[in-house]
């Protein structure tokens, strides 16, 4: 019978953390989402669709001939096995949402530096 005790395991979301190929790819996403300034769309796309994370990657395994042809990367195949798991969506979520407060903070400085550029030229 100890076989059957982990027949329905489900791995914890919190223990999920990527290979450094996958890390270096959900960075490139999350990176082009806040540049465009799609943060809040992405976070509620990603949300809704949260409980069919691994569906979407058996699609990219799917379509990976068709992609493949496309490009040289194997990228697709990275990301897909990157959302084959359970805390993926939440990585991808917090990634987002990290770089997005660090973009703000780098506007609000770049805004600063240039109201101090105008008020030095006007005196």
């Amino acid at each position: 019978m100890n076989w059957l005790k982990y027949a329905f395991a489900i791995e914890d979301p919190k223990d999920f953390e990527p290979s450094p190929r996958q890390r270096q790819i959900v960075d490139r996403i999350c990176h082009e989402v806040v540049r465009r300034q799609m943060t809040t769309p992405a976070l509620l796309a990603l949300e809704t669709c949260r409980p069919l994370n691994f569906v979407g990657s058996q699609l990219i395994h799917f379509f990976a001939p068709f992609i493949s042809a496309l490009s040289e990367s194997d990228a697709h195949q990275q990301f897909a096995q990157f959302l084959e798991h359970r805390g993926s969506i939440e990585f991808l979520c917090q990634r987002i949402e990290t770089l997005e407060t660090e973009a703000g903070q780098q506007r609000a400085a770049n805004n600063d530096r240039n109201v101090e550029l105008e008020t030095g030229k006007e005196e």
